[in-house]
Order: structure tokens, then C-alpha cells, then sequence
């Protein structure tokens, strides 16, 4: 309970800082509020009082766009993430985060995607432009889960992002994200310590796949996250 009042004093204000501080960087260029993001990141695990840990750095492919998918059992999954992964990327979010005062301000100046899924011609447009920042050279992340698990196991992935990777014909890295959800569950208010770890996977090439091989990719992508997180595929 100590833990969980500490890190909402802190964290709060911290993140308030960020984004008045933040927010002009990106009228520089939006890659300087981004790596300030990542920052923000790190700062917050350590007022959680949370370690990390990240391997596969190797498959990091710093010359081209990547689509990376991780999955999602807690909302530190975010923290650990801007924290962790390497290089310069945008979140792919629902358009509801953007609606949020200051923050959704802080996201759009750093160039994210808003993914509107109000109504199907609006989901259409959104990935047009999503398609299109990823082939000019845009990284992307997203949950292919679509949400938090309740239990912290994988959960099935949505088709979305796998259709985005067809369309735009880059490379997936699969992401395994474990720890978190001890961290703080899904179904829980409190806050405990403890290391979330972040595992790079080898890529998954999209390039030359059609929508007719989308199961196979979607199999493939699950598959690799659940043997890394000792789950049964």
C-alpha cells in the first residue's frame, strides 16, 4: 500500500513535468520528445521500485521499419517498453488515449498513430495512414492482444496489426514481456516490486505474404511469444 500511495504522489507530477518540459521539444523534431518519453520510462519503474531486464537487443534492426508486438499483461508493460526498447518508434493506440487532456497532447506532437475504430470507414483511414508512416520509415508498436490479459497468460491477438504488417510489408519482432503482471495485475489497484523482463525475438518477415497467409503469421507470432513465456502454444 506504502508502494502503491509513493509511486502515484511521485509518478503524477513526474509525469505532468515531462509533458509541459517535453511537449516544445517537439517542435524541434518529435524524436527529441520521444527519447525524452523513453526518460520518463525508466524514472517511473525505478519510483515503482521495479527492475528491468531486456535481452535480445541483437535483433534490433536499426535500417528499416518493424512493426513490434509484445504482449500485454500490465500497464507497465508501457513503462517497460519506452525503457527498453531501443531506437526510435510510435505507438499505434486507440483513439479514445488521444482524447486525454495533456496526454493525449504529449502523444500526438510526438507522432503517434491514433487507430479510430469507431466505425469501419474511420478504421479503414487509420491504417491507410498507418501504412503509410510505416513505409516511410516508421517503427510501430502494438498490443496484438488488443488488451491487458486478466490472468497474465497470452491471450488470442486481434487481426489487426497483422494485417498492417501485410499491407505494408515489413518485418514483425515478436516481443515478451514477463514480470508485469506480478507487477501490478489487471484486476488490482496495488502496486508491487519486482523485474519485468523484455525479450527481442528474432524478426518475423512479412514481405511476399498475402492476406491468404494471414492465420499462418498470426500462429507464428503467437507461437514464438508463448514458448518464450514458458506457455503452451
Amino acid at each position: 500500500m506504502v508502494r502503491t500511495i509513493f509511486y502515484f504522489a511521485t509518478f503524477i507530477p513526474w509525469t505532468l513535468f515531462v509533458i509541459f518540459t517535453g511537449v516544445p521539444l517537439s517542435f524541434i523534431n518529435p524524436d527529441y520528445l520521444h527519447n525524452y518519453a523513453r526518460f520518463w520510462g525508466k524514472v517511473g519503474l525505478k519510483l515503482a521500485g521495479v527492475k528491468l531486464k531486456v535481452t535480445g537487443q541483437e535483433h534490433f534492426r536499426p535500417d528499416q521499419p518493424v512493426i513490434y508486438m509484445p504482449n500485454h499483461q500490465s500497464n507497465f508493460d508501457i513503462l517497460a517498453l519506452f525503457a527498453g526498447l531501443p531506437g526510435q518508434f510510435r505507438w499505434l493506440a486507440k483513439e479514445e488515449l488521444f482524447q486525454v487532456p495533456l496526454f493525449g497532447l504529449a502523444m500526438r506532437r510526438c507522432g503517434y498513430i491514433p487507430l479510430d475504430r469507431s466505425d469501419r470507414r474511420k478504421a479503414i483511414k487509420s491504417m491507410h495512414e498507418a501504412v503509410r508512416r510505416i513505409q516511410d520509415g516508421t517503427s510501430v508498436v502494438i498490443f496484438p492482444e488488443g488488451t491487458r490479459s486478466v490472468d497474465g497468460r497470452l491471450q488470442d491477438f486481434k487481426k489487426g496489426g497483422f494485417m498492417l504488417a501485410l499491407k505494408a510489408q515489413v518485418p514483425l519482432l515478436p516481443v515478451a514481456i514477463s514480470g508485469s503482471y506480478a507487477v501490478m495485475p489487471k484486476t488490482s489497484r496495488w502496486i508491487h516490486g519486482g523485474t519485468i523482463e523484455v525479450t527481442i525475438l528474432p524478426a518475423i518477415d512479412s514481405a511476399g505474404l498475402k492476406t491468404a497467409d494471414l492465420d499462418l503469421l498470426m500462429d507464428q507470432m503467437h507461437n514464438r511469444i508463448a514458448a518464450t513465456l514458458g506457455e503452451a502454444a
